[in-house]
């Protein structure tokens, strides 16, 4: 890490801290070392020089120095540092008179020289585990900085201990605090989104709160979007060590979103004038049938079926583009669920005898609520084309409504192709079309189910769905039978 962009990152040490840190450096510096243990080895001499004795422990006092010079030079140097101990010691011994013979010698020799191998060869296994745990270490830190996102371990109070390249250079740009847990660096930033209120309130979750999360804000002034994650880091045995949280800048993708809705709604517009021309001109046509041939008369059916199919295609953008611009507006009056399935079956019934499929209705009775009848009838043709286009000719297609919980519920049930269970969660995303369905190039849009959703939750309601492949496809709509004034339609 350089030493500027740490600052981002890394909380200034106290005294002790940057103490220990300037320790530790030296002890890295070889030359330092060996000066140090050499200059130990003079002073333990000089002393007992000028001390005038030495007594029988006198060689323990060369045993720090002499194994702070195998530490650091080997185990040979270290038994030679351990020869050179034993003869400054013998040579202070003679010096101030004290006497010794060959047998104290060897006893004084043996221990020193002892040392000196056995801690060069210690020295030399932990610096090769050292060298490879740093290897290692590197090696992930490089991981780290070579990815888009900008990712940092901090401690469950939310202070950073590690981070990489990306977040320290997201922390310069965007002019973020040097000091404080990762929320509160990030709240410096929430007069500057376009939600200040909403962004202060997520902060204010995930400094209580350590679960999982996922947030995105945008910045007003460059128009820069970014997507938060975070989540608890555990151990195996279930205790916290701290959080992660990463950072990723998603700014072109939001543009390109953009940029494609703003070219669907123009196209769409572009197509609803000339289509309802062609529509009214068909219109014509088939009221002067009788005037044309047989082939004309098919001519004019499928162009009739052809600018059908372009209309709804281009409605359904059009919905898609006021949903995603939350401009969908429901209209809800005191409405009969029952009455809705009743009619989207009657309107599939000529297509599902069209295709020998053979489709049942089964309701209770009335179903009131307080609804807006032309959405919701937007979302039970839907489901019921689904369901028809995915389903077999000799299949079954079942459409029911029932009370349930104090909710209406409509569910839409088939044995048709389903759909592949790694692929359910992402039935409800824009033009999003099953493998099943494009392999068997089965027409349609992949926007039915995005309506659907929108429209149901709009109301308050939920869309479950659930699918196996080649077994058939269930989708339930909930729906709450309250008015908003709080009141139940009866």
């Amino acid at each position: 890490m350089s030493a500027v962009p740490e600052a981002y990152l890394i909380e200034r040490r106290a005294f002790p801290g940057r103490l220990r840190t300037t320790i530790r450096r030296l002890a890295r510096h070889r030359p330092a070392v060996v000066a140090l243990a050499t200059l130990g080895l003079a002073g333990t001499f000089a002393g007992m020089i000028a001390t005038g004795g030495s007594g029988p422990i006198g060689t323990i006092m060369f045993v720090p120095w002499v194994a702070l010079l195998a530490a650091e030079l080997g185990p040979v140097p270290g038994g030679l540092a351990g020869v050179g101990a034993t003869c400054l010691y013998f040579a202070a011994a003679e010096t101030v008179g004290l006497p010794e013979d060959p047998a104290t010698l060897a006893l004084r020799l043996v221990p020193l020289v002892g040392v000196g191998i056995a801690a060069g060869f210690s020295s030399r296994r932990i610096s090769s585990d050292a060298l490879e745990l740093q290897a290692t270490s590197a090696l992930q830190q490089a991981l780290l900085d070579s990815t888009v996102d900008g990712i940092c371990l901090t401690d469950p109070s939310g202070r950073i201990f590690l981070g990489n390249l990306p977040l320290q250079r997201f922390g310069l740009e965007l002019g973020l605090p040097l000091h404080g847990t990762v929320t509160d660096r990030l709240l410096a930033l929430a007069e500057r989104t376009t939600e200040p209120a909403r962004f202060r309130e997520r902060m204010a979750e995930l400094a209580s709160n350590s679960a999982e999360s996922e947030d995105e804000f945008e910045l007003t002034e460059s128009g820069r979007v970014f997507r938060g994650y975070t989540a608890p880091v555990e151990r195996p045995d279930g205790s916290l060590v701290g959080r992660i949280w990463t950072l990723r800048e998603v700014t072109a993708d939001r543009r390109l979103e953009r940029l494609r809705d703003a070219f669907v709604a123009a196209v769409s517009h572009e197509l609803r004038t000339p289509l309802t021309s062609i529509s009214g001109f068909v219109e014509m046509l088939e009221d002067e049938k009788n005037g044309l041939s047989a082939a004309g008369r098919n001519y004019v059916r499928v162009i009739s079926r052809g600018t059908a199919r372009l209309q709804r295609i281009v409605e359904d953008l059009l919905l898609v583009a006021e949903i995603e611009a939350d401009r969908l507006q429901l209209a809800k009056t005191p409405t009969d669920l029952g009455a809705l399935a009743s009619a989207a079956v009657e309107t599939a019934l000529p297509t599902a005898a069209e295709q020998e499929i053979e489709l049942v209705l089964d309701i209770e009775g009335p179903l009131p609520l307080e609804a807006d009848a032309a959405r919701l009838g937007q979302v039970l043709d839907n489901l019921v084309s689904n369901a028809l286009k995915y389903t077999s000719p000799g299949g079954t297609v079942v459409v029911s409504a029932y009370e349930s919980d104090g909710s209406v519920r409509v569910e839409v049930a088939d044995n048709g192709i389903g759909v592949p269970h790694d692929e359910l969660g992402q039935l409800f995303s824009r033009f999003y079309r099953a493998s099943t369905a494009t392999r068997l190039a089965i027409p349609g849009t992949g926007l039915g189910l995005v309506i659907v959703r929108a429209i149901v939750e709009r109301h308050g309601g939920t869309v479950s769905l659930s699918s196996v492949e080649g077994e058939g496809t269930r989708v339930i709509v909930s729906l709450p039978a309250v008015q908003s004034d709080g009141g139940t339609y009866r």
